[in-house]
């Protein structure tokens, strides 16, 4: 197992389509998702897309915690999962704003509009595969990490680049706009966390 360079914005590798991968179980695609895992842990990351790491296939690894899915109806673990050429298909029009941050683009976040709901078919390692519907900061990773293997990044997905920030300027309170577009209070409560983003 080994720690991989991740590759930043800019490099062709992020901006070119992955190319499917033949056989789901073969050892050295094994070997690679081991690879992407260990990266991903050592990054702090929730998700990571082959491309990311400069291997141009379509292979993703992520996991979501519980944590992370406030005011769902599902707020369980998303187990650490590995998908080889997955295909996403939007279920709803529902659309929601949330904040995004990617490993390819360090240190920033963006406010990214996303369907809520969607179907998700995969190949797994296993063989058993994955056909489900998935909604939420579930289906927000997923759509995230999936647009690694079509050469976009998350503020390719943006409709309002002033809201492309430094994540350490959050520090001066989030912008009016994004609060409106995420139906927040326009003043945050005395309590209230600091946002949450996908960091894939």
């Amino acid at each position: 197992m080994a720690i991989l360079k991740i590759a930043r914005m800019g490099h062709p590798v992020l901006r070119q389509v992955a190319e499917e991968i033949p056989e789901a179980d073969s050892p050295d695609i094994l070997a690679l998702l081991d690879d992407m895992v260990d990266t991903m842990d050592d990054a702090d990351g929730t998700g990571l897309a082959a491309p990311q790491v400069h291997v141009p296939l379509r292979a993703v690894v992520y996991f979501v915690s519980g944590s992370r899915r406030k005011g769902e109806e599902d707020r369980g673990d998303v187990p650490l999962t590995a998908l080889i050429n997955p295909v996403i298909e939007p279920l709803t029009d529902e659309i929601a704003y949330d904040w995004e941050g990617c490993l390819s683009v360090p240190g920033m976040l963006g406010l990214v509009p996303r369907v809520t709901k969607i179907r998700l078919r995969a190949d797994t390692p296993d063989g058993a595969g994955i056909d489900q519907e998935i909604s939420g900061f579930h289906a927000r990773v997923v759509q995230h990490e999936c647009d690694h293997l079509d050469g976009i990044l998350y503020p390719q997905r943006m409709d309002d680049l002033s809201l492309l920030l430094f994540r350490e300027e959050l520090r001066h309170g989030m912008p009016e706009k994004a609060r409106r577009l995420m139906g927040l209070p326009p003043e945050p409560d005395e309590d209230e966390e600091e946002p949450d983003y996908d960091e894939g």
